[in-house]
């Protein structure tokens, strides 16, 4: 009986063991991919005035028409479609000044954060060689700083976190952020919600000048809505 039973404690190891080796040896699951920029219906910019350009990179040849920004109250609503920047010719800055525009995003509409700013510097942006700075925030209580230049992206400071940030409760929750530029002497600060988050760097910002076209900046896949946006001195 003592041999019956080691036989078949034997058995059953050796049908465990390859189970283990088999569950070891599964790949890790892939990450999610990355969304997809929707195509709205009906889109196209209808605020008076205004243009739009959406990068050059775009893979699924989209359009600024396949977005849509509109006039609503004193601001705008913006849904985009693929990641753009939008601007009116008419906004121009010089010298020393101040740019900041209120973003409110209702909630959160993929699976994860996408980001809403403001630019300065804007120069070509009707071409495909655009040059502008622009500083972003996301609901998730980070921010990044993104140069364009003869139609090169430079990161110059990462996506990261920062108490300035307003950071939604959860993707169903609303949240609103201040973002804008303080450009004094030719340096150039970008202020999230009253606090400087970010000083250029001339080592790693080269602007010919921060003056040119302001205007704002979107990821793809937004929903936002967008007031108080303007100039000061």
């Amino acid at each position: 009986m003592r041999l019956v039973h080691a036989s078949a404690v034997a058995v059953t190891v050796a049908l465990f063991i390859p189970a283990i080796q088999v569950r070891a040896q599964q790949p890790a699951a892939a990450p999610a991919a990355q969304d997809a920029d929707r195509k709205l219906a009906g889109g196209g910019i209808t605020a008076k005035g205004w243009q739009g350009k959406v990068d050059a990179n775009n893979k699924q040849g989209l359009t600024i028409n396949d977005s849509k920004f509109a006039s609503e109250g004193s601001g705008f609503h913006i849904t985009t479609g693929p990641a753009a920047a939008y601007w009116n010719p008419a906004n121009t800055a010089k010298g020393d000044y101040t740019v900041k525009a209120t973003f409110r995003e209702p909630k959160q509409t993929y699976n994860h954060p996408h980001p809403f700013g403001v630019f300065i510097a804007g120069k070509g942006l009707d071409t495909d060689q655009p040059s502008m700075l622009y500083c972003v925030a996301y609901r998730d209580g980070t921010f990044l700083v993104r140069q364009f230049s003869g139609g090169t992206v430079t990161t110059v400071s990462r996506k990261g976190p920062n108490d300035a940030v307003a950071k939604a409760s959860g993707p169903e929750a609303e949240v609103t952020q201040e973002v804008g530029w303080n450009v004094k002497g030719g340096t150039a600060e970008c202020v999230i919600n009253g606090k400087v988050v970010y000083t250029t760097d001339p080592a790693t910002v080269k602007l010919d000048s921060t003056d040119g076209i302001y205007g704002i900046r979107t990821s793809h896949n937004s929903d936002v809505f967008v007031t108080n946006f303007g100039m000061g001195k």
